[in-house]
């Protein structure tokens, strides 16, 4: 019968149709994954396409994991500001987020106290909605003070630990301060840079994405 078929219909509708039979007739959605945080998120400075959640949706699809990552970055946001707009950045529907913000807080100098309570509340909303949420931490610059760095840095791995998150502990890990992966501001990666920083946290987001239930 696959033969007779191979003859008469085009090779893209068979294969949907034989992934129909192998589902029970049901073809799964993607996953739909929401990166919530701030300019190292949205792609400051870069064309749409070089942003951080476009270059992982690539780099996930090319693993052969159907999912769709919407870009919920905000230039200048802080863990106030995305606990501020959570609903409406990440709408009903979200599979999971990948949750990315503190680092305007950090370089503001505030409170950790602060950004502590704003990433608490965000990640319990999101607990309570039943959606999933991988935590990328931020480390506090050295000018901040030992103090500060020690309260701001504990911060991630604490949320992390306490709520059972998929964790990865630094956004810009072996990109910050780096000249030929950052922008002349030498705060936001450049195109190389993004694609440092997700070969670096795929095997993390792998892991997360893979533990989800399947999209639709």
């Amino acid at each position: 019968m696959i033969k007779r078929l191979r003859r008469t219909l085009p090779l893209a509708l068979l294969h949907v149709m034989l992934v129909l039979a192998a589902t029970g007739g049901v073809l799964a959605e993607p996953l739909r994954l929401v990166a919530l945080g701030d300019s190292l998120t949205a792609g400051y400075g870069l064309p749409q396409d070089a942003a951080f959640p476009v270059v992982l949706e690539k780099a996930l699809r090319e693993r052969g994991m159907e999912v769709e990552i919407a870009n919920a970055g905000v230039s200048g946001d802080t863990a106030s500001g995305g606990l501020a707009r959570l609903d409406w950045s990440v709408p009903e529907g979200t599979d999971a987020v990948i949750l990315a913000l503190g680092a305007n807080d950090m370089l503001r100098g505030v409170s950790p106290d602060v950004t502590r309570e704003a990433l608490e509340a965000i990640v319990t909303r999101l607990k309570a909605r039943n959606i999933p949420v991988m935590l990328v931490g931020m480390v506090a610059a050295p000018n901040l003070g030992e103090d500060y760095r020690r309260r701001f840095d504990a911060i991630y791995k604490d949320i992390a630990a306490r709520h059972g998150l998929v964790f990865y502990p630094f956004f810009l890990e072996e990109v910050a301060a780096i000249p030929g992966l950052n922008l002349p501001d030498g705060m936001h990666p450049n195109a190389e840079g993004v694609k440092r920083i997700v070969a670096r946290m795929l095997p993390t987001v792998v892991r997360f994405v893979s533990s989800l239930p399947p999209g639709g």
